[in-house]
């Protein structure tokens, strides 16, 4: 952990939304906290905000995750698959990563905390051999929606869900891939927007149907 810069202190929210879980999120911001940085998942600037614009930012789209597969594209530091595997362990998770290093940083996580819900798997999206099998993806902070559509509505059944986690330009992002939309078959597209009057910075979520 920098010398200079302290882990922000545990916001009320964080019981709310990991609920009997909180012991193990908790547990996994600390290691985040610990090694995130040195092992470049992190920015150096980011242990004041950790909780609240990484850590609840993902454990807010718990709830819009059912009971099934749901992969998540790009996991890197484990944000969210991981947060998420930890507020729903009814919910089995796949988190593609290509990266060696960041690979390992999450196989570490699952085995420490236990999570017997996750599996890694160390590839691109586009070769990891998951065409047509999950019920929902998510991604958190890959790319623009023109650029992640195409590798990550592949990877749905048949009416399954995106889930990605976007920005503030996510309006933006989906004027410039309606194309892409109607190539991958993307319907019934939405921007929801979580946690105002609960968290600092709320999170938006683009969610839409392929099929």
């Amino acid at each position: 952990m920098t010398d200079r810069l302290e882990l922000e202190p545990e916001p009320a929210a964080a019981s709310a939304l990991f609920g009997e879980h909180l012991a193990t999120g908790r547990a996994f911001t600390e290691s985040l906290a610990r090694h995130g940085e040195e092992l470049g998942l992190i920015g150096p600037l980011e242990l004041p905000r950790l909780w609240t614009r990484h850590i609840l930012n993902s454990a807010l789209v718990a709830p819009l995750l059912r009971p099934g597969r749901v992969g998540d594209v790009g996991s890197g530091a484990g944000l969210p698959g991981i947060v998420l595997a930890i507020a729903r362990p009814d919910v089995q998770f796949t988190l593609i990563e290509p990266m060696e290093r960041r690979v390992a940083w999450l196989e570490r996580q699952v085995a420490e905390l236990e999570l017997e819900n996750v599996e890694v798997v160390r590839a691109r999206a586009e070769d990891a051999k998951l065409f047509g099998r999950l019920d929902q993806v998510t991604a958190r902070a890959v790319s623009a929606l023109r650029t992640l559509i195409p590798i990550t509505a592949p990877l749905l059944r048949d009416g399954g869900e995106l889930v990605l986690l976007k920005g503030a330009g996510v309006d933006g992002e989906i004027g410039a891939a309606e194309k892409v939309f109607r190539k991958f078959h993307v319907h019934d597209a939405e921007v929801l927007v979580l946690g105002e009057g609960v968290l600092s910075e709320v999170t938006r979520v683009f969610r839409a149907i392929v099929r």
